[in-house]
């Protein structure tokens, strides 16, 4: 396959999925302190794409797979079971197309990354939805029940919810079995938690959280820009993300960040 490897192998795949290891490894991978969370996604994407094209050159043996694996290989870091009591590892999953069984197939994508059982948290950052449509319950409801079913399976322990106001916190809460433990607040849209769901969620035992995420950290003509970029590929626009992991795995007594990375899954719809 000689140089066009990563084109051809990406020409002829369905599924990508690719996995940035931890950040904290890159060393001269990482040359500039991006700006803003969707910079720093865009960054790591075209970096891992880069890294990932670059050995698969190499490889004029490699064949061609429905699923790609597009990984930086010194960066991966699985946990020492040894240590795991002593972490913390959360989650936060950015829905971007709108594919609810996607939920359990990023879970279990970070587990096995890691190198554990289950994670201690996984925050869900709803789809955006369309222009002059308000977030509703029912909206929710299909990726929340994902989110309790991978809690009753074991392969979560707590699921928590980002920019819920206090009358969607509500609705939320009274119908779910399995209740948000705590809701991100975005402090770009209020300097202060408002006053009322502050309340609510002092009475439940919601843990309020604050992020500076956009409303989409990752959409889909960024993310087929990067992979043109990256891979020089025509067919770029065939690509659709369905989901962005990131992760980050925190010690416990100190809490000093050890691990932080992104997991992506994107599919090609090809006609």
């Amino acid at each position: 396959m000689g140089t066009d490897a990563p084109r051809t192998l990406l020409e002829r795949a369905t599924t990508l999925n690719l996995q940035t290891g931890n950040l904290l490894n890159w060393g001269g991978l990482r040359k500039k302190c991006p700006a803003t969370p969707g910079e720093e996604v865009r960054d790591c994407i075209q970096k891992t794409l880069s890294e990932w094209s670059s050995k698969i050159g190499q490889d004029l043996n490699q064949e061609a797979l429905e699923v790609l694996e597009c990984t930086v290989a010194q960066a991966i870091e699985k946990i020492n079971p040894e240590e795991r009591d002593e972490l913390k590892v959360s989650a936060k999953l950015f829905i971007v197309g709108s594919n609810s069984p996607s939920i359990s197939d990023a879970v279990d994508m970070a587990c096995s990354a890691l190198g554990v059982a289950q994670l201690d948290s996984v925050i869900i950052a709803p789809p955006p939805v369309e222009d002059g449509i308000s977030l509703s319950l029912e909206y929710l409801q299909p990726y929340w029940q994902e989110l309790e079913n991978l809690v009753q399976t074991k392969k979560i322990v707590a699921i928590g919810t980002s920019d819920l106001d206090k009358v969607l916190l509500e609705q939320l809460y009274l119908w779910a079995q399995v209740k948000p433990s705590s809701n991100q607040v975005n402090l770009a849209s209020c300097c202060v938690m408002p006053p009322d769901l502050t309340a609510f969620a002092k009475q439940f035992d919601i843990q309020l959280l604050t992020h500076n995420d956009p409303k989409e950290l990752l959409c889909e003509a960024s993310f087929q820009e990067v992979l043109q970029e990256s891979i020089q590929t025509t067919k770029a626009h065939e690509w659709t993300p369905l989901w962005l992991l990131r992760y980050s795995v925190i010690v416990k007594s100190r809490g000093i960040i050890k691990s932080k990375g992104f997991i992506l899954q994107a599919k090609r719809n090809a006609s």
